[in-house]
């Protein structure tokens, strides 16, 4: 960052000072931030309103942009079965990451042009950490890669460098109180995510039952099963966003995922 000319100030969720000093000093905010311990996931959901709106805060009434990250898989337990998600569906707060959005949005009318990126369950490409990595490791330790049920749910999908471009666009002329997807694929079936996984792993890919999920996948069981379709139609016509790299499938048959 540095080399690039950028000043760094090192902060944390929970160092609110250093989000108000951040958050003043800047031309505009993206907030990326989230506490992935899935073990007190209503303190992360905390954490993570308690920095939406101690930066809104700092940005009240100056007409910077805000852009907070939220995640499609919310839509989930929003929508009916099946119905694919757009921009235009709102959430509540008991919805995870529900208030954030909230906060988030409302400061559009204090004088901040906040914007909120739903980001799909995987954002892949090479350097990801998230969960088709996870996904991954836990084929390899339980000997199988593994899908629920018929494994027709989808997982929407997007590379990560089209996401950043997307983050671009938004900070520089998302309007004020909108909704933006970051999903480039609407949505792949998890039983062909796992026929990837089982196949580069040289393991057999097998059905497990809902039951089963939880001490297969871990934390992962509320994921695997999510049928989250969701489109990005509003946001690449409202920004001029269009993705151009790998899919997710394709972005997997490179094999760079399954480098040890």
């Amino acid at each position: 960052m540095t080399a690039a000319g950028a000043d760094v100030l090192r902060g944390a969720l929970d160092d609110l000072d250093s989000l108000r000093s951040g958050a003043a000093k800047a031309d505009g905010v993206i907030h990326l931030a989230f506490k992935h311990d899935f073990s007190d996931y209503a303190g992360a959901i905390a954490a993570d309103l308690r920095a939406v709106e101690t930066i809104g805060v700092a940005l009240e009434g100056t007409g910077k942009p805000f852009v907070v990250t939220s995640g499609t898989l919310m839509l989930t337990s929003l929508l009916p079965p099946g119905r694919l998600g757009t921009e235009e569906d709102a959430t509540n707060a008991g919805v995870p990451r529900g208030a954030s959005e909230n906060a988030a949005l409302a400061l559009a009318e204090r004088g901040v042009r906040s914007s909120i990126v739903r980001l799909a369950p995987s954002v892949h490409g090479e350097g990801d950490h998230g969960f088709v990595p996870t996904l991954i490791d836990i084929a390899r330790d339980k000997g199988v890669s593994a899908y629920v049920g018929d494994g027709l749910n989808r997982w929407p999908a997007v590379h990560r460098l089209d996401a950043a471009r997307l983050f671009r666009l938004a900070v520089e002329a998302a309007p004020a109180g909108s909704r933006l997807h970051g999903a480039s694929d609407e949505g792949v079936p998890f039983r062909e995510i796992a026929g990837v996984i089982g196949r580069h792993l040289n393991l057999p890919v097998v059905s497990i039952s809902r039951e089963e999920a939880d001490a297969h996948f871990g934390f992962l069981s509320a994921f695997v099963s999510a049928d989250n379709p969701t489109s990005s139609a509003m946001t690449q016509e409202r920004l001029g966003w269009q993705p151009v790299n790998p899919a997710l499938i394709p972005d997997l048959e490179q094999g760079h995922y399954f480098r040890i």
